[in-house]
């Protein structure tokens, strides 16, 4: 039986259900309506996949990429929740057939489903985010390895879902951003099967959580130099805050957080249990430097000629249009234990701790020595500060508040597992502090 208009759950809008959802291609280049010929679309804010240094190992193509910007629409595409019905089981595939009617399936039981339908809102625009390369899915995002090694084609034990979240922009100012667990499929619908968390909120209405969750991290403070790691919430299918679950994927859902709201903020951290997302406001990256100034800072450092402290060969850090290919004669080297810096040299090594592990001849500390590398996704900086810290192990080069921030934001890893992790290439820190200061010599003359 399927009961259209119920009085007591007809028109789902509490706080709009804060559920808006919709489907579409993204835009990164068509001007919005607002926009004159010749102008740049709106832009609401760009999406940084964290563990690549400013392009995928295979580069940047079409939907996969390590960024994308989202910018306003030249229609908007949006839909909001409009009715709600309780349904059979038998009735469910034909409630669900019209692929023009974006709607959302909870299935209470064999014989029981309550659906969501939906309704075109004009005031939105939606951009979905997953492993699918369906049309529907704006942003292809696939796992990615730690250490760097990202795991950039098809996987069968992908543990991203295919419809992963969906983010709504307001189309008009302040273009507030939210987000939402799961996206609408090629049928325009969004299933929540028996076994999925879900329940009946105090207003009559639905909500539920996806398999393996999306789950959220705002800053303190914003992201810049006085930022500082918030707490990580699981966000819901209507896009309430909720505490984690004692595991990724456990059926008892946390509590919800009132207080906590699913706006992006400029450095949210966006975990789809596989990647992990940063999201920079228009805002926030007219604050992050620049690919030109990361590329004036190396130049500065290449001028002040580092020698190396033993072989006294001059140090260079190498373009990035090279790539991190292997190290050439004059890429420097540190010691991540004790950041003193070298070039590249055989002796010292200690094969009875690893290949890595070598003694520094300056002050006799063992560790890791491995090459140091820029960071080049400049989304990824808190500041314009020059390169003084590597993270440990994997020697990425960024600025001191930058390596700080990073290094105390634990980042989820499988079920329950959290670690702090380099941004540029996603190996998890080591050590006390996950960085540290880099001492470079001068030259002698």
């Amino acid at each position: 039986m399927v009961l259209e208009g119920n009085p007591e759950v007809g028109s789902p809008r509490t706080s709009d259900l804060q559920h808006r959802g919709n489907k579409g291609s993204c835009v990164l280049s068509s001007p919005g309506e607002d926009a004159q010929p010749g102008e740049d679309p709106i832009k609401y804010g760009e999406l940084i996949v964290l563990g690549y240094n400013g392009c995928l190992a295979s580069g940047d193509k079409g939907r996969r990429r390590s960024r994308l910007a989202l910018s306003r629409r030249p229609h908007a595409n949006g839909v909001k929740p409009d009715v709600l019905h309780h349904i059979s089981t038998p009735l469910v595939s034909k409630a669900l057939s019209n692929r023009g009617q974006h709607s959302i399936s909870y299935t209470l039981s064999r014989s029981h489903s309550v659906i969501v339908e939906y309704t075109h809102d004009s005031d939105t625009d939606m951009f979905q985010i997953g492993r699918s390369t369906e049309n529907m899915i704006d942003f292809v995002v696939t796992d990615t390895s730690p250490g760097g090694g990202a795991a950039e084609g098809p996987s069968a034990q992908s543990t991203i879902s295919r419809y992963a979240c969906r983010i709504l922009c307001d189309r008009r100012p302040p273009y507030t951003a939210r987000i939402y667990a799961a996206g609408f499929d090629a049928s325009s619908n969004i299933f929540l099967g028996e076994r999925a968390a879900k329940w009946r909120t105090p207003d009559g209405l639905m909500d539920g959580l996806t398999t393996n969750g999306v789950l959220v991290m705002h800053p303190a403070g914003g992201f810049s130099e006085d930022s500082a790691p918030g707490v990580w919430r699981e966000i819901s299918v209507c896009g309430n805050v909720y505490t984690l679950r004692d595991s990724r994927s456990a059926q008892q859902r946390g509590k919800l957080v009132e207080n906590e709201s699913n706006v992006l903020q400029d450095g949210s951290l966006i975990d789809l249990c596989g990647a992990t997302l940063l999201w920079r406001t228009p805002a926030g990256l007219l604050r992050a430097p620049t690919l030109k100034q990361l590329e004036a800072q190396r130049q500065e450092a290449n001028a002040a000629r580092p020698q190396c402290p033993v072989g006294l060969s001059t140090l260079a850090f190498p373009s990035p249009a090279r790539g991190r290919t292997a190290p050439d004669k004059q890429q420097p080297w540190v010691y991540v234990r004790c950041g003193h810096v070298h070039g590249y040299h055989g002796w010292g090594c200690r094969r009875e701790r690893g290949p890595q592990e070598r003694e520094c001849p300056l002050c006799r500390l063992v560790g890791p020595y491995v090459p140091l590398w820029l960071g080049q996704e400049a989304g990824l900086c808190l500041d314009p500060g020059p390169p003084s810290h590597a993270f440990a192990p994997c020697g990425h080069v960024c600025s001191e508040k930058t390596a700080r921030y990073w290094a105390q934001t634990p980042l989820p890893h499988g079920t329950h597992a959290f670690h702090a992790a380099c941004p540029f290439c996603g190996a998890w820190l080591t050590g006390e502090h996950g960085c540290v200061r880099l001492i470079f010599q001068g030259p002698l003359d």
